[in-house]
């Protein structure tokens, strides 16, 4: 099923205000370096995940959410071919092995970043980006592509680096905000910052949200520099703290 036939189920009248569909995406490096125990850790930390995101769902009336997973090592590719909704998302292990295609990403993100087959009265998606190297692929004009995007530039963007090789200034320029590229160190680390950016999709759908990007003007000074817009308080979910080396 299209996105937009998904998100019409939930634009029935009496419904359309109440219930708006929120996209939640992992965008998951599985390149060689990620084998063993880092792609264990996130295999394991986000199926841990995912039972408490379907019980915060369940209790939101204001957001309908669907997750969809992204990975990317020599090529990227969508684990599921539709956003899945909340309820019956179901994680699928993912192996590692390759190169690091994360331009290859950004591409096909963007594509599903526009409008259709984004609704226009969507929530601002959340985007979570993992990775513990460098783009070995010209990123930078995909990702820019994404950045300009009326929803890549009101997405919600997070990265979590992995260990010590990771290219943060790469991580930051997705993000735009320093605050919202974590590091991990170890498992440990990595768990709490995976279980971290999986409650923020709770943090988007709350009352008070922005409003449909159909009702916003179009400013162009959002990307780059501040990936909320300004229209988030993030500071109310505590950070994870960073531990020893990986």
């Amino acid at each position: 099923m299209a996105n937009e036939e998904m998100e019409m189920e939930f634009e029935r009248p009496g419904a359309a205000l109440a219930n708006r569909p929120l996209h939640f995406f992992w965008l998951v490096d599985c390149s060689g370096s990620m084998f063993g125990e880092k792609i264990a850790t996130v295999n394991n930390a986000i199926q841990s995940c995912i039972k408490p995101m379907q019980d915060a769902a369940e209790n939101n009336p204001n957001a309908h959410l669907f997750i969809r997973t992204l990975k990317f090592a020599t090529g990227a590719n969508w684990v599921s071919s539709n956003p899945i909704p909340v309820e019956q998302f179901v994680w699928d292990d993912l192996a590692a092995g390759g190169v690091t295609d994360m331009g290859k990403a950004f591409e096909l993100l963007a594509a599903q970043l526009t409008i259709p087959p984004m609704s226009d009265r969507a929530l601002p998606p959340v985007i979570v980006l993992l990775s513990d190297g460098q783009p070995t692929d010209n990123y930078k004009k995909n990702l820019d592509k994404l950045l300009h995007l009326p929803w890549g530039k009101k997405a919600v963007r997070i990265a979590i680096s992995i260990g010590k090789d990771v290219d943060d200034d790469v991580l930051l320029e997705f993000t735009g905000n320093r605050e919202y590229v974590l590091q991990a160190n170890n498992a440990e680390d990595l768990t709490k910052m995976i279980k971290w950016a999986s409650t923020v999709a709770s943090v988007v759908s709350a009352p008070g949200s922005q409003e449909p990007i159909s009702q916003q003007a179009d400013d162009t000074s959002m990307a780059g520099d501040n990936n909320t817009g300004g229209a988030y308080d993030m500071g109310n979910i505590p950070q994870p703290s960073a531990g020893v080396v990986w």
